[in-house]
Order: structure tokens, then sequence, then C-alpha cells
């Protein structure tokens, strides 16, 4: 077995343990010294795994983060609102995307995950560089949007509906078959 094998065999072990793995467990069954197991670890870490170290063994750090797709309708001047209140409840708009009629399915991504980078965006706009893609299918359009937990989804649906924002099945004028994927 090549280190890079056995690096590869580490991760998917650490992440299909239901409990951390210990560096000891690990070199035995790899037949490699402790140290070696460490140095693989610290170049498993370098390719981008976030794997902690406990007083236990290793375990790898995933992030919980689930995503919805969103349909809404607003103005240019609501903008600024609707990306601060998703930002401010702990989400982070992903894209916008719209299907028009004749063009089809367009997308632009967006990365909004703060009220800095939303001012940055609707600074944008506002120089008149562009005009928000909302705008070439009446103001509807989709968001994805992730968050740290289902329950942040459902606060921001909650916020764009009361807001408004939120566009349900019947009000969307366009054919619901323009199913986001």
């Amino acid at each position: 077995m090549t280190g890079s094998e056995r690096r590869e065999a580490i991760v998917s072990r650490i992440e299909n343990s239901g409990t951390p793995v210990s560096g000891t467990a690990l070199a035995a069954s790899f037949g490699v010294s402790r140290q070696v197991i460490v140095q693989d670890i610290a170049l498993i870490r370098a390719a981008g795994y976030e794997i902690l170290s406990t007083n236990r063994g290793y375990i790898l750090n995933r992030s919980a983060v689930v995503s919805r797709t969103f349909k809404v309708r607003h103005t240019d001047e609501q903008l600024e609102e609707e990306l601060y209140s998703i930002v401010d409840l702990g989400g982070c708009v992903k894209n916008v995307m719209v299907n028009h009629k004749v063009y089809g399915h367009m997308e632009a991504p967006l990365n909004i995950t703060s009220r800095r980078k939303a001012a940055e965006f609707i600074e944008d706009i506002r120089s008149g560089k562009s005009s928000p893609l909302k705008n070439i299918t009446s103001g509807y359009h989709y968001h994805v949007i992730e968050a740290d937990s289902e329950e942040t989804l459902d606060l921001i649906a909650d916020m764009l509906e009361a807001k408004g924002f939120l566009v349900k099945k019947e009000q969307s004028g366009y054919n619901e078959k323009e199913k986001i994927q």
C-alpha cells in the first residue's frame, strides 16, 4: 500500500467510524508506526480535510450545512432588505437563478455571507454596472440559501414570507415546470 492509498484509507476509516479513531489503532491496522500516522494526518489536513485530534482519537469535522431553494420576488429597492435579512438570520445566499421563457435557465454565483458582502453587491448594482438578473423575469427569481440547520432555513422562510418576498406556487405567473434542480 502506498502512502497516498494509506491516507485515503485513513480518511475513510475516520469518516465511517461512529467514534474517534486512535492513532495507535490506525498504526496497528496499517502496519506503520504512530509517528507515520501523525505525519499522514498532517498531510491529510494540508489536503483540506478538517481532522480534529481529541483525547480519544481522531475525528473528521463535517460542518453541517443544509441548503434550500427559495422562489422570491421583490423590487430593486427591497434587494438590500432581502439580503440583509437572510444573512442576519445566519444564511448564505449562494446564487441567484431565473428561468426565462425564451433564454431558459440562467444562474450567477453570489456567495453573500455577511452584510459587508451584501453591501458590496448592492453597491455594484447601484453603480449602474448592471441590473439585477431578476429584472428579466418580472422580479421572479430563485436563491439557493445555505445555513447551519433546517431550523435556520425555516426562520429564513418565515421571514421571507412575512416580508412578502416568498412566492407561493399560485402566485408565480410562471409554469411550475420551472423546477430548479
